[in-house]
């Protein structure tokens, strides 16, 4: 039970020095640290009766994990108890941090040996879109990553698709083969008729421009599929 007098435990200060996430950072190094107590972090303090674990264990409860924090809206990030725009704004500012880094070439260049190298290079950001958006990863002879340049925004379809422009940078960037990757905003990656006509159209023109089309992935919230895999579009 609680004492009648006990002073409130919400900021990260009045928590054991063995709990402060700070701390524990310092001393075991930030991937010891779960997401609340890197939310934590960047909150600095909670609010009476939640310290600042607790609300970061709060918005990962409600938004279900760092997926949903990325893709709420920051307006309605704003308005939880205990944020603001300040605080929102350091959450979103982080997150994105995360994300640039994913994407970032680094010194010696990403190379995708498997469809799943391909997922996660994309589907952190790609997840949380609320538009149809179709990229295309630019590879070199090794399979290292070039470049990723967005194509379309908007509805993917057979008939709106010009094939030809997914290959226009790949021929800027004497790319030897691609990737195509577009997402389902509704969270379900299984491909559509569509996707499946695009990829087949996709595949003939790689032969014909002498650049292997290695892949049409379909990214959905958590899930991807690779065409490839299941034989849809590839001969």
């Amino acid at each position: 039970m609680t004492e009648p007098n006990s002073k409130p435990v919400y900021r990260i200060a009045d928590l054991h020095e063995s709990e402060r996430p700070r701390e524990r950072l310092a001393t075991l190094g930030p991937q010891a640290l779960t997401n609340a107590e890197l939310i934590a972090i960047l909150l600095r303090v909670g609010v009476p009766g939640e310290n600042a674990v607790e609300v970061g264990q709060r918005l990962l409860q409600k938004y279900g994990g760092l997926g949903g924090l990325h893709r709420a809206p920051i307006k309605e990030l704003i308005e939880q108890h205990g944020i603001g725009e300040a605080k929102a704004a350091q959450i979103k500012a982080a997150i994105e941090l995360g994300r640039r880094l994913t994407v970032e070439a680094p010194e010696e260049k990403l190379a995708i040996n498997s469809p799943g190298d391909a997922a996660a290079l994309v589907q952190y950001e790609m997840s949380a879109l609320e538009q149809e958006h179709l990229r295309v990863i630019l590879l070199d002879r090794r399979n290292r990553v070039l470049e990723i340049v967005e194509v379309y925004k908007g509805s993917v379809n057979s008939s709106q698709v010009r094939v030809g422009e997914l290959f226009k940078e790949a021929i800027r960037t004497n790319a030897s083969a691609l990737i195509v990757v577009h997402n389902h905003p509704s969270g379900d990656p299984t491909p559509s008729p569509d996707d499946v006509a695009v990829t087949r159209a996709i595949t003939q023109a790689g032969k014909l421009l002498d650049v292997d089309v290695l892949d049409h992935l379909v990214i959905g919230q958590g899930k991807w599929v690779s065409l490839k895999e299941r034989g849809l579009g590839f001969t």
